[in-house]
């Protein structure tokens, strides 16, 4: 098997490419990231792929994990969680020949075979954010998804705001707070945040799915968002409340040397008066909270600029594999650029999925182009 340009993929000619699909992990998203696992378990093609589910536990700990999807589906009562083992999993090789190994006290190491390709469905902080990416790339390990610098720009919105004005995209007004200013000039932060005008959205710098999220609409609400985001960062973004429709794109890197792709965008109207905006409980818990509308309702001419506007944020970052770009679109007809995700949710019912699947490609065959451009990249600087 080789790729566009003509090097060859990390799948061994002999047998089924073997994929690690890595979950968990030691954020607040340790459940989100669990979710897609199931997901993805669900819908690989084992008879295509040799598929290795690997846990993060919440302290670190990788752990071999079942394969069943139902284990790790988000239910009402409990949600999923990689549980501790005594056996831990590791990575290691370099020179293309990664190898797991599996570790018990007491126990000679038992190795689990080659590893072809990773798919690291990690959400926030150690994970998604740059640091699982270095470790398979000081392994020599393929896998799916952002490099090193573009998980991290893609994880800190702060930076990922200075990216995006350099590229000359369009981003909104907003504070960028840390741990140190909040702690000895806390009345420099509230001037600051006064300055952009109520309502804010106060927002951890580091995490996603809504964690930590506060709307907040008057000064005096300001230090409890503050405390709540605090808990899962100590570096915040503050952002203006932008009045407008909330439009995303989904993007999948070109082929070899190709373009990068764009789904049609989609719309996400929240329709439970119960939420102010897209929280963590719409996005993952409540049915019916929220809907999808792709493609979103817009001009032929407005869907061509978010899709070419999408394409060039995911370049700007150095983006690889996929990502979910979010616009404001506002009734003057400005397209703000919100964010990029480097690693969306990607359950069936997930904005991404679901704008490829609108744009013509299924859960599934996503999940292989995915694997394939995982398998086909090059090691190391690229």
């Amino acid at each position: 098997m080789t790729d566009d340009d003509g090097g060859s993929s990390g799948a061994h000619p002999s047998r089924r490419p073997r994929v690690v699909v890595l979950f968990g992990g030691r954020s607040s998203e340790h459940a989100v990231s669990c979710v897609t696992a199931a997901g993805v378990l669900g819908a690989i093609d084992r008879d295509k792929y040799d598929v290795v589910p690997i846990g993060i536990t919440k302290t670190g700990q990788w752990v071999l994990a079942s394969g069943d999807p139902s284990q790790w589906s988000l239910s009402s009562a409990q949600l999923p969680e990689v549980p501790p083992s005594d056996t831990t999993v590791s990575l290691t090789g370099t020179g293309g020949s990664p190898q797991l190994i599996v570790t018990a006290p007491n126990h000679v190491p038992v190795e689990l075979g080659d590893v072809d390709v990773v798919f690291p469905v990690l959400h926030g902080p150690f994970g998604e954010d740059g640091t699982i990416q270095g470790l398979l790339e000081l392994s020599d390990t393929r896998y799916v998804g952002a490099g090193v610098l573009a998980s991290a720009v893609g994880m800190d919105k702060h930076f990922m705001k200075v990216v995006f004005a350099a590229a000359g995209l369009d981003v909104g007004p907003y504070v960028a707070v840390t741990d140190r200013q909040w702690t000895n000039d806390p009345q420099t932060v509230r001037d600051s945040v006064a300055a952009l005008g109520f309502p804010v959205f106060v927002k951890p710098a580091r995490a996603g799915s809504s964690m930590g999220i506060s709307k907040v609409e008057t000064l005096a609400e300001l230090p409890a968002a503050i405390e709540e985001a605090r808990r899962h960062d100590l570096k915040l973004v503050i952002e203006a409340g932008i009045v407008g429709r909330e439009i995303e794109c989904a993007v999948l890197e070109g082929r070899g040397s190709g373009a990068a792709r764009t789904s049609m965008p989609g719309e996400i109207v929240v329709t439970d008066s119960q939420h102010a905006f897209y929280d963590f409980t719409a996005k993952y818990v409540q049915d019916n909270a929220a809907a999808l509308t792709c493609p979103a309702d817009l001009s032929d001419e407005v869907i061509t600029r978010i899709r070419d506007l999408a394409a060039v944020a995911f370049d700007a970052v150095g983006a690889e594999g996929l990502s979910r770009v979010d616009f404001f679109v506002t009734d003057e007809g400005e397209i703000i650029i919100n964010e990029i995700n480097t690693m969306p949710g990607f359950t069936p019912k997930s904005m991404y999925p679901q704008m490829w699947a609108a744009s013509g490609l299924s859960y599934p065959e996503l999940i292989d182009e995915l694997l394939q451009l995982g398998l086909n990249r090059k090691t190391g600087l690229r």
